[in-house]
Formats: structure tokens, C-alpha cells, sequence
């Protein structure tokens, strides 16, 4: 398979950074695009978009973010913040011994590439988030509380906080299973199982594997995830409202970052009336928060990145191509 002869050309590292070891994947030479994933995936999740940058003259690099896969995983949820998060990154950019980068991020990933743009916008070049938009702090609601308010105890958020308990719930099934649950989630609303049931037994597991990826890929992430396990994952889930304690600074900041965001129109992030993201995109709010920005919504679902590969290449290049080498913001 073309896509597997092409992650044997990746290189791999393990790099001391913000005080743990960092492994990413890496290829290519030129401007630096830092690509980060979201919950459950690793730097893997970003093959397609890997080789298609290093074609076209950019250095791709895609940690394994902290708590996954190859990375350290620190045991505290406290070693989860947002700060440790954007720390690991900045460390990341003086490794290479680069001021800015591109940033492209899914899920998780795009709130780290977020809040890294919020802390530190003179090293964000421009900024990709996938999935997920800018959400502004509340002043007066810890953010697991707003989301028990909208959701109830029932939403992945909420039954994420207990340490443990997620990670005995997925404990029932294999880890291939687990990743086909979500992964290959066609769920248009909310993340949220009934009254007494884990959400884990609520996801269906599909009984076939959809056309953009293969069993095959599938194992990789299942495999690492078997070595890794899941509460480094979790912790940010359970660092969600210690970071909105340590946000109080940047109350009502604005991103200033060149952006583009793109959704699919079938993301549960996105196509949900109850959390009104699409509203809240297709309003002028987003871009009040964002002003430097672009909306771009594709068809697809939440791993859009995977599920839409080339796509979401061809996106990633025509907005990074819009900046003139070296040129700084």
C-alpha cells in the first residue's frame, strides 16, 4: 500500500522538550508546518497530509502530543494544561530553530493550535483548525459545568472527569474496537450516552471499515494505543477546568493570527443546534473573536483530515501559499 511504503520514509525523533521527551514524525525541508492531533489519534493521523506537504516544499512535522503514543506521559491531570500543552509546542519550534510556524490542528489539536495562537502569536505564522472553532471563556462558568448544563452528566466531557473510569469502560473492549468506535463515528450530535450507561457501550461499532481508511491503519493507531493506554489522553478532558481558571488573563483577548477553519457539515462539533457551532461560525461572533479569518465547510465528519485527505491537503496548501517565504506576520 502507497500509504504505508510512504510512513517508512518518515523520520522519526525523540526530542527533550518543556521538560519531557517528545516523539514526532517528520519529512521534508523548507517552511515549517506543525501538525497536531486530536483525541484518540496520534501523529499518524496525518500521514496523507505528511507526504503531501514535504512534496510541495514544506517541512511536516507531527508530534505525538503529550500523554500519547510514543511521547511522555505524566500522571497528573495538572500536567495537562493548555500552558504545558503550548509550552511543549514553542519548545518544539526552538528545537527546529524556528520563530514561526504553520500550525494545522484537529480536535484537541486545534485548541492547542488556538490557544498557542492566543499565548504566542508571534510564532504562528498562520493557523489551520479542523473541527473546532475558537471558544471564547466564560466569565462566570467553569467550562465541565457549562457543558453539564447543555449535556447533563451523560456527555463524554463529563464522564471523562472521573480518573479511572474512562479508562475501565474502554477496558471492556479491544483497542481496535475502541478506535473503530470513534474514529469511524458517524454521530451528528452530541457525544453523550443515556442515563446509566458508559458512553463507550452507547458508540456503535460499525461492522464495515468506510473507503478512506483500511483495517490496516486502523491497527496502527489501536496498536499504540494497546502500548500508551488511554489516561494521558483523558487528563486533558481533566485539566478543562483548571485551564479555565488559568485563562482568566486572556478574558475577552481576540485570536490575531491569519486563519482558516474548516468543518464538515456532518461533524457532531459542528452540525449540532444544541451547541450551536454552526450558528455560532456562520455568525459574525467567530469572526469578532477571529478577525483574520476564513470558513471553509466541507462534507464530512469529524476526522475530516483523515476522512477527506486530499481535500484537506489541497486546503492546508492554498492557505499557507498565501505567505511569501520567510515572511514574518
Amino acid at each position: 500500500m502507497e500509504h504505508l511504503e510512504m510512513v517508512n520514509e518518515v523520520k522519526h525523533q525523540r526530542i527533550k522538550a518543556n521538560g519531557i521527551w517528545l516523539h514526532v514524525a517528520e519529512k521534508g525541508t523548507g517552511p515549517l508546518v506543525l501538525l497536531l492531533h486530536g483525541f484518540p489519534e496520534l501523529w499518524y493521523a496525518w500521514r496523507h497530509q505528511i507526504n503531501y506537504l514535504a512534496q510541495h516544499g514544506y517541512h511536516a512535522v507531527a508530534p505525538d502530543l503529550r500523554g500519547y503514543g510514543d511521547s511522555d506521559s505524566p500522571i497528573q491531570p495538572t500536567s495537562y494544561t493548555y500552558h504545558h500543552l503550548v509550552g511543549d509546542l514553542i519548545a518544539l519550534l526552538d528545537h527546529f530553530g524556528e520563530q514561526q510556524a504553520f500550525v494545522v490542528g484537529s480536535d484537541w489539536g486545534s485548541t492547542i493550535g488556538w490557544h498557542l495562537s492566543l499565548f504566542r502569536p508571534d510564532r504562528v505564522k498562520g493557523f489551520v483548525a479542523l473541527g473546532v472553532p475558537y471558544h471564547p471563556r466564560s466569565p462566570t462558568s467553569k467550562t465541565v459545568e457549562t457543558i453539564r448544563k447543555l449535556f447533563g452528566d451523560q456527555s463524554h466531557v463529563c464522564q471523562f472527569q472521573e480518573p479511572g473510569r474512562a479508562e475501565r469502560a474502554f477496558a471492556r473492549y479491544d483497542y481496535l474496537t475502541v478506535m473503530k468506535k470513534f474514529i469511524l463515528m458517524i454521530k451528528t450530535d452530541f457525544l453523550a450516552s443515556p442515563e446509566g450507561m458508559e458512553l463507550i457501550d452507547f458508540l456503535p461499532t460499525p461492522s464495515v471499515v468506510p473507503s478512506w481508511i483500511t483495517e490496516e491503519e486502523l491497527t496502527v493507531f489501536a496498536d499504540k494505543f494497546q502500548e500508551s493506554g488511554f489516561t494521558g489522553p483523558l487528563n486533558y478532558y481533566r485539566a478543562m477546568d483548571l485551564n479555565w481558571e488559568l485563562l482568566a488573563p486572556w478574558q475577552g483577548s481576540k485570536i490575531t493570527v491569519p486563519t482558516k477553519f474548516i468543518a464538515g457539515n456532518k461533524d457532531m462539533a459542528f452540525d449540532l443546534e444544541t451547541f450551536g457551532t454552526k450558528a455560532f461560525v456562520e455568525s459574525g461572533i467567530f469572526k469578532t473573536l477571529v478577525p483574520n479569518l476564513e470558513v471553509v465547510i466541507i462534507d464530512g465528519h469529524h476526522f475530516i483530515h483523515q476522512e477527506k485527505a486530499q481535500q484537506i491537503s489541497d486546503e492546508i496548501l492554498s492557505f499557507i501559499r498565501k505567505f511569501p517565504p520567510n515572511a514574518s506576520i
